[in-house]
This record gives structure tokens, sequence and C-alpha cells, in this order.
């Protein structure tokens, strides 16, 4: 295996990951006073009933329980959860039911600072969070219990992505991007230190390719199997906000600060369409599992795009500042956003949620 990829980043490097190893002899960072209790705070649901598809999408719940910016959402494999992470110092991790708008739960000093970025592992097991605290920390979702915290970057922790199998957990940082194993709770190496600052991740659907975009409107797209650089993209004028691939892994989709929504050929490194509308910086995206639908949130709200011709179906609007964050369920069937408004709005689909 190769342990220079081009571009000069370092993959499974012996000298890092004995350092780990050193790093998880020692007793693991927990946070004193982290508690789980059944929700009892005060929440806002309105209900409000639709069956439409996305293109006549309208808002279910409004779900209100952050005392900062909701920067982060996350739902679990069958859709029966919604999780989402605070922002400023609040450090905390809220657990919903996105087919009622009740809360289900509240991870309390989750993190010291801003919980930045939530992925849940496709067997369902984990829920791994990163923060401008530097760390990453690990809960089992059986129990919702914390399990362990990943510690090696040296600053704030934007963006996590977990592979198909469930097995690699990935972490971009504003320090580069480091390898770890989900399975046994370990480091195994970094991909890339100090290059540009890394604010999103993304893995294709086939567990292959990273995708990696930096503060400088650069994308990246790294071998898994090799740890090679395999082709470098200037995308965008402004830092890539945030990175996803389609379903059948053939685009990739990126956004950015230049307001702009980008799709390219994974193949040839083409640019197949910019959408453009955003009055200003593309905060999030997310995809519809049917591979058709995309959303974009940002200051002027969501966005819905059909990605096959480029057309704008449908705005929704309901926050009342900034679109931070937004998830689709994995059945389709509902769409969550955060915001600089403190709340989590629950859209409808084209189906009830379960």
């Amino acid at each position: 295996m190769s342990s220079q990829g081009r571009g000069g980043g370092n993959f499974l490097r012996p000298d890092i990951i004995l350092a780990f190893m050193a790093a998880i002899a020692l007793p693991v960072i927990t946070w004193e006073g982290f508690y789980i209790h059944e929700a009892h705070a005060a929440i806002e649901v309105t209900p409000n009933q639709t069956n439409s598809s996305f293109a006549n999408a309208q808002l279910l719940y409004t779900l209100k329980g952050h005392k900062g910016t909701v920067k982060s959402l996350a739902f679990s494999p069958d859709s029966r959860m919604l999780v989402s992470g605070g922002a400023e110092n609040e450090g905390v991790i809220r657990l919903w039911n996105p087919a009622n708008g009740k809360k289900l739960a509240d991870i309390n000093k989750a993190h010291k600072t801003a919980v930045e970025s939530l992925v849940i592992s496709p067997d369902g097991q984990t829920l791994a969070s990163c923060s401008t605290d530097n760390t990453i920390n690990l809960w089992s979702l059986k129990n919702f219990k914390f399990t362990r915290s990943f510690v090696g970057h040296t600053s704030n922790v934007l963006s996590l992505a977990v592979s198909p199998d469930s097995k690699v957990l990935i972490s971009g940082a504003l320090d580069g991007i480091r390898i770890w194993d989900l399975l046994q709770q370990r480091p195994l190496g970094t991909l890339v230190r100090f290059d540009n600052l890394i604010y999103t991740l993304a893995i294709s659907p086939d567990g292959q390719t990273l995708a990696s975009g930096d503060n400088k409107g650069v994308i990246k797209l790294w071998s898994l199997s090799t740890g090679k650089l395999i082709s470098e993209l200037a995308a965008h004028s402004n830092g890539v906000s945030a990175v996803i691939f389609t379903p059948d892994g053939q685009t990739l989709v990126s956004a950015s600060r230049d307001r702009t929504v980008k799709l390219w050929n994974i193949n040839t490194g083409e640019l197949v369409r910019t959408l453009t509308g955003h009055n200003n910086w593309v905060n999030a995206i997310a995809m519809n599992p049917d591979g058709q639908t995309l959303a974009s949130a940002g200051r002027d709200g969501i966005r819905l795009w059909n990605l096959t011709t480029g057309e704008l179906i449908n705005t929704l609007s309901g926050h009342t500042d900034w679109v931070s964050a937004i998830a689709f369920s994995p059945n389709g069937q509902i769409l969550a956003s955060g915001g600089f408004d403190k709340q989590i709005k629950i859209w409808g689909t084209p189906s009830k949620p379960n």
C-alpha cells in the first residue's frame, strides 16, 4: 500500500498509528454530569397534515428546545429518530421522533462547545458527533450512552462521514482528515494533515471514494483503498460548505459560499450543471434517496430541485433566520431543517411519516 497520495497526503502512517495507539491507552475523555432524561421541557408542535409530494411540501411540525443555532441533523437508518446538534456553548444533542414531533431524550454536555456534525452508522448502532472542542464522541444507540472519545485533531472538527459497512469513520477538521476504526473504536491514521481547512466530507455509496471540500473552494476525491488522491476540482470561488453523492455514486453535488450548487461527473470530473438562485451562502444540501430531489438551504430558506432537469420545484419558507442544517429521512418521506432561529422544521412528503 502506498503511503503517499498525490498532493502529499499521508495515509496510515506508522508513526501516527503508534502515537494514536499510545494515546488510547490513556483514560478516555468523559464529561462529568452527563445524563439522559426523558423529555419534559416545553416543546411547541404545530401539526399541519399533508399527503402532498415535495412539489407541494408543507410544514408538519416545528420543534423547539435548542438554545442556539441548530448546526447538525441526522436520521436513524429506519427513519424513526432524528438527532440534532446545538451550537455555541450548548454542546447538547437532542433526539426526536420525527413522526409526531416529540422529543425522546437529551444528551447534555455531549461536547464542551458547538456540535458541528452528526452521523449515525448505517447499522444503526453508533452515533458519532464532532465539535469545535476538537473531539469526536461516540454514543451507543442501544442505550444512548457515551462509549468513547476520539482525540487527535488539534483544531475544530467540522465534518464526519461513515462508510456504508459501518466500519470506518472519517473526520474533517481545520487541521486535515483523519481515519478511525469504528468497530474497534481506535485510530487508524491520517489521510492528510494541514492541507486547506476541511469544511465537509462525503463517502461514495460503494465506500471506495472520499470527497472533501475546503475553504478555498477546492474539492478533492480520494481512494479509500489506497489513500491516493484521485482528482482535484477547482470547484467554487468560495469555501465548499457541503458535498454529497447521488445514490448511484455517479454524481457529486457540492454547495458553496459562492451562492451556487454544482453537479459533477465523478468519472470525468466535468461540471454537469450549476444551480443558481440563492442570494447568499448555501449552508447545507441533502439528497432524497430517490436520487431525483435535492434540497439546498441558506439565508433565503430552502430550495428543492429536480436533479435530472435542474428545475427549481419548490421553495420552503418557515425559518425566521438562516437555515444551517438539512436532512432527508432514509425512507424519503420527510425533510428536516434546522436554523439560526433555534428551531427544527419537519416538512411533509408524498406520504405521511410512519
